[in-house]
């Protein structure tokens, strides 16, 4: 559940139930999502969680992929465990878990305009057992810190019984013989400033390091505390829990000295991406490698030879309409047909510009992507351009569903496929994840995930509506506006001319295909390139989207074809387009916080 969804749909829904409820609704759905076949892909598609091996540590004899985890406290009853193992984090709080089953006496009191959530002193726990059955279906690679609660004795039996499930244990007891009862790491919990402030004078502790739990409205106490530590020379591992509501709060603790952050309160009302931002704030402190990926200039050519195809066919598309070889297949002149019905070729001129505009469109975007995210050895925009090319070259099948195929279309296609098949192959080993200038939960920041909704809602919809387009072409064709305009019937064109309709056909399936293959780069760079200060997002969405725009609506009143429930589609695309632009322009355009 990105944040461009749950901000948008799911938290002002949640907000209205209470604390309980929303949280296993919550957790249950996305768990379910998860455990279905594919679903964790279709998780990584929507939020698209990965991490850098810049910010990869080993700690304690373990491989943290990044140090941003998330608190028990958020799934005490362990619901959404298998949902948030692809959620992007470096490891996993587990926990309180005691011998048996406890019931919380209270839920978390939940203060929405104080944006902050008070747990119940002691948190409800599924009991040893069911924890164990939990941990034995839970697939995951990140590390799983288990937090225990009870009696010493409870506690030893704890640690005996899921040792072979934890990589390390976090407990509120001080009794040191605890440590000698495994070779996990264990670390001693935190939960007041004076525990803190005595722990500088346990600096040759027994334990693996220290769980700092914040009080959210004392982060800054806490801060000074932590470097005080550091200052006395504890050099062993310090964990955050609480506190953290914006990339930059991370970034100051990290910095302050601590080596992990857990995630608590502050993730629900941040939203699920604040993971997501901490790493791509903490990588852009990084000193990354600043050579060109090889390549690049094979897509970006990819690119520059679609939008000169679809200039091209813009200008077949208002001269000539239909070209020699349409006539050859047909059997007739073009003046022929004009003579028979004009606005058959009005109508072909329709779908034959609004193809020309949609390569366009996706031809500059294509280019985009090349020079600002392949170039740089983004990974996400290689996957977003071979995902719609590939798309886009098997789109060529669908020509032929009603017999006629156009041999300039394959011309074409193997004009593009070596390009294509250049800069797949250079650039086989890209693997660089994006960096991100945004630090503060500011209110840019909270309007363009409105933005990314737009743009997202709007990926989906070229989408939808290539694949209607798609299938009108190798069925039916025609929808009911276009007999309206036309003033003839299917059968009334079959017995002028039965090789007209597969040439419309062939028309209608083409735009479907660059349809669908555009809509697919819109909503990949949408779900994926949102990183602020990136300039050149909100300018590939400006000039991206203006040729197929203009076209779709210019071609449809120059030839009278302007029924309102025809054009509703394209109405709707533009006021998410608009709404988009002008929701993202400040995110896009705003540079370093620091």
């Amino acid at each position: 559940m990105p944040d461009w969804s749950y901000h948008t749909i799911f938290k002002p829904i949640l907000h209205r139930l209470s604390s309980y409820k929303s949280r296993e609704f919550i957790h249950r759905g996305m768990s379910l999502v998860a455990s279905v076949p594919f679903g964790s892909h279709f998780i990584n598609f929507l939020g698209r969680h990965e991490s850098s091996p810049a910010l990869s540590q080993q700690l304690d004899g373990i491989t943290f992929a990044n140090p941003v985890g998330l608190s028990g406290k958020i799934d005490p009853l362990l619901t959404g465990t298998k949902a948030f193992t692809h959620l992007g984090f470096g490891l996993l709080e587990i926990g309180p878990i005691t011998l048996a089953q406890k019931d919380s006496a209270h839920s978390p009191s939940v203060d929405t305009e104080n944006q902050s959530i008070e747990f119940p002193s002691e948190q409800g726990s599924i009991g040893l057992q069911a924890t164990v059955n939990k941990l034995k279906s839970v697939k995951t690679t990140q590390p799983i810190f288990l937090r225990l609660a009870g009696t010493d004795r409870e506690v030893e039996k704890l640690i005996l019984t899921l040792d072979p499930y934890a990589d390390g244990f976090i407990i509120d007891n001080k009794e040191e013989s605890l440590i000698h009862l495994t070779s996990k790491p264990i670390y001693c919990a935190i939960s007041s400033e004076q525990e803190l402030e005595e722990s500088i004078f346990e600096l040759h502790s027994g334990f693996s390091g220290i769980l700092v739990c914040f009080d959210e409205n004392k982060v800054d106490d806490y801060i000074s505390k932590i470097k005080n530590i550091k200052h006395c020379g504890y050099s062993k591992t310090i964990i955050t829990s609480g506190g953290i509501t914006e990339p930059q709060h991370a970034l100051d603790v990290i910095e302050a000295g601590a080596n992990l952050v857990l995630l608590a309160g502050d993730y629900v009302f941040s939203g699920p991406g604040l993971t997501k931002r901490i790493n791509e704030a903490m990588l852009s402190k990084e000193e990354l490698p600043t050579e060109q990926q090889k390549g690049w200039r094979a897509y970006w050519l990819f690119g520059l030879f679609i939008c000169i195809g679809g200039l091209l066919a813009l200008l077949f598309s208002v001269t000539w309409i239909i070209l020699p070889y349409d006539e050859a297949f047909l059997g007739v002149k073009k003046i022929e047909i004009f003579q028979f019905n004009k606005r058959i070729m009005l109508f072909m001129a329709h779908d034959r510009m609004t193809l020309a505009g949609t390569m366009i469109s996706g031809g500059i975007i294509y280019m985009n992507l090349a020079k600002h995210g392949i170039r740089h050895g983004m990974k996400w925009a290689k996957q977003a351009t071979d995902a719609a090319a590939i798309l886009g070259f098997l789109g060529i099948f669908s020509f032929i569903g009603f017999g006629y195929f156009d041999w300039l279309h394959l011309l074409f296609w193997l004009v593009l496929l070596p390009f294509y098949m250049r800069g797949f192959f250079s650039t086989r080993g890209i693997s660089g994840t994006p960096t991100s200038n945004n630090r503060r939960n500011h209110r840019i920041w909270k309007r363009s995930v409105w933005g990314q909704f737009l743009f997202v809602i709007l990926g989906f919809s070229f989408i939808l509506g290539g694949i209607v387009i798609s299938l009108y072409g190798v069925t039916s064709v025609f929808v009911p506006t276009d007999l309206l305009y036309i003033c003839m019937s299917p059968e009334q064109l079959q017995s002028f001319n039965d090789r007209l309709i597969p040439v419309i056909a062939h028309d209608r399936a083409g735009f479907g295909s660059a349809l669908l293959s555009v809509g697919l780069l819109v909503l990949m760079l949408s779900l994926w390139g949102f990183h602020q200060g990136n300039k050149w997002m909100w300018w590939t969405y400006l000039v991206g989207g203006l040729p197929a725009f203009i076209t779709a609506i210019s071609i449809h009143i120059a030839i009278g074809y302007t029924t309102f429930i025809h054009l509703l589609p394209a109405y709707f695309a533009i006021l998410l387009y608009t709404g988009g632009l002008v929701t993202t322009y400040s995110f896009f355009h705003k540079g370093n916080e620091e």
